[in-house]
């Protein structure tokens, strides 16, 4: 229905009078122009009206300013302070307040037009037309600057979904919530899974089951076909209940399908026909499904590229560590949640003609580009180690490395040498996590000597010597095992030593423990190596 059809609508008219004439006269002029009329002859009685059924309140009211008990511009004063009321237009009719002054007080007090009687039927009417058409375009203003609120916190919410059920709650729930009514959504998610989400209102949960994979190209099939943009069609109710049995959307149903790449599926989003009133609200509809639509395809690629750069990340890690006479070790990789950035973490252990050398660092950023930094990382020193380079030569040459082949980037990275004939251990840290040391005897000790981080054009000195008895324990964490928002490091360092120490002996069963411990719910990559030297 068009804004100006709205406008001409019949309306229910509250009449506050209580000269009987008056009264039967007013109905009767109203009633042939088509309105309802609920009278009532006192200003309590008005104000019981418009309480009297919850959600149901008449149009616009005509109030005489002589009541028996109360002013007339004391009801119109108290309908307008009140927030179920306060929009509820009013005109005041008088056959004795009629001199200016009272034209004054009665505007002020809250009438919307001021009528003196003897009144013609067709000024009143005029007026009563009038009053309710400013009363009705007011209305629609706000309920349009209410419902572009709810659009703009709806493209906020799909723009900021991370995974295909917060898409599916930020898009149906959105529709729901601006355009009033049930609403129902069907889309690809970004794991190809076809899924059919509905809500009854913006604040019910979004129920999600998955839907026939061909119900997409069947739905663009009534709009878009294969073209992009946005298209709102009307489907019947049958033949929509045909497409997907058991939605809960009644009545006939108006359907916005959106593409923004030739050849994706679209996005879906479906409510009921007679939620959209106006022209306004299917350009809404449209820009919250075109909204969802570049959302949806965002994530897509985000997912895509995210899963790149993990197959790439996964593919720099050993698959599995040497095996050294009097060294035990054990490993353990953990990504970073399925949303979290790709980040440059990364271990190594290789044998050398000087020993067993364990390596442990981080990327400083999260990128793909950390991820492939991190493997060229990891190749340069696999190859200076199997030269025999000792560990502060190998963090020079690195140095050199990346000041050539990636300048501005900078890697932390501890490098330990064991001697198992000598029982030493040759700890070079350049700015990484301390190394634990647990010592059969003394216990755990963090390892602090440490040089400058890679990147940063320093040299870096000599490995400190660490003897290493039969029963000696190592451990080597990246940040992300011990980093805690809001959490100083060196609290959850002493947390790590306490663990370790009261710990199991067994390195698997440590593994478990720390990442049980220490590694839930975190934003960045977990990597951890530990040593027994036997």
């Amino acid at each position: 229905m068009t804004d100006s059809a709205q406008e001409r609508l019949p309306a229910t008219v509250l009449v506050v009078d209580d000269n009987e004439t008056n009264l039967y006269v007013l109905t009767s002029w109203l009633q042939r122009a088509g309105h309802s009329v609920i009278s009532a002859s006192t200003g309590e009685q008005g104000l019981e009206r418009l309480h009297g059924v919850p959600g149901v309140l008449p149009d616009i009211a005509i109030i005489d300013v002589r009541l028996p008990d109360m002013s007339g511009f004391e009801v119109s004063e108290r309908v307008k302070n009140s927030p179920r009321t306060a929009h509820l237009p009013i005109i005041q009719i008088s056959a004795a307040a009629i001199t200016p002054d009272d034209h004054a007080e009665g505007l002020r007090r809250g009438a919307d037009a001021y009528l003196d009687q003897p009144i013609d039927p067709g000024e009143l009417l005029a007026t009563v037309s009038a009053t309710l058409r400013y009363a009705r375009a007011r209305q629609r203003a706000e309920k349009l600057a209410h419902r572009l609120i709810a659009l703009n916190q709806a493209t906020l919410d799909v723009y900021s979904a991370v995974g295909f059920h917060s898409f599916a709650s930020a898009a149906t729930g959105g529709a729901a919530a601006v355009l009033d009514s049930p609403a129902s959504a069907v889309f690809l998610s970004p794991q190809t899974q076809a899924v059919h989400s509905m809500t009854d209102d913006a604040q019910a949960t979004v129920r999600i089951r998955p839907a026939h994979p061909g119900l997409l190209k069947q739905l663009a099939g009534h709009s878009l076909s294969q073209d992009t943009g946005v298209a709102i069609v009307r489907v019947p109710h049958g033949q929509w209940q045909a497409m997907l049995p058991g939605d809960h959307l009644s009545g006939d149903v108006a359907l916005a399908v959106a593409r923004t790449k030739r050849g994706r599926p679209p996005v879906c989003l479906a409510v009921p026909v007679t939620a959209l009133r106006s022209a306004d609200d299917e350009q809404l509809l449209q820009q919250l499904a075109n909204a969802s639509a570049l959302a949806l395809e965002a994530l897509r690629t985000y997912n895509e590229e995210h899963a790149l750069g993990l197959a790439l990340q996964r593919s720099f890690l050993p698959k599995e560590l040497p095996t050294v006479p009097g060294v035990q070790l054990a490993f353990r990789y953990l990504p970073a949640s399925e949303h979290a950035e790709i980040g440059g973490d990364f271990y190594e252990a290789v044998r050398t003609v000087n020993g067993l050398l364990l390596a442990i660092g981080d990327v400083v950023g999260h990128s793909v580009t950390a991820a492939t930094v991190m493997g060229e990382v990891r190749h340069a020193l696999r190859a200076y180690a199997i030269e025999g380079h000792a560990p502060h030569h190998i963090l020079d040459r690195l140095e050199t490395l990346l000041g050539q082949s990636q300048p501005g980037i900078t890697v932390t990275l501890c490098l330990v040498l064991v001697e198992p004939d000598e029982r030493r251990l040759h700890i070079a840290n350049a700015g990484h996590i301390p190394p634990l040391v647990i010592d059969p005897e003394k216990g755990p000790r963090f390892h602090e000597p440490h040089g400058p981080l890679i990147g940063l054009g320093l040299p870096h000195p000599p490995p400190t010597v660490v003897d290493a008895p039969p029963g000696t324990r190592l451990l080597l964490v990246t940040d992300g095992l011990v980093e805690v928002r809001a959490t100083h490091l060196d609290s959850t360092l002493a947390e790590l030593c306490e663990a370790v120490a009261e710990g199991p002996a067994d390195l698997e069963e440590m593994c478990d423990l720390l990442l049980a411990r220490f590694g839930q719910n975190k934003d960045d990559d977990i990597a951890l190596i530990t040593a027994l030297f036997t």
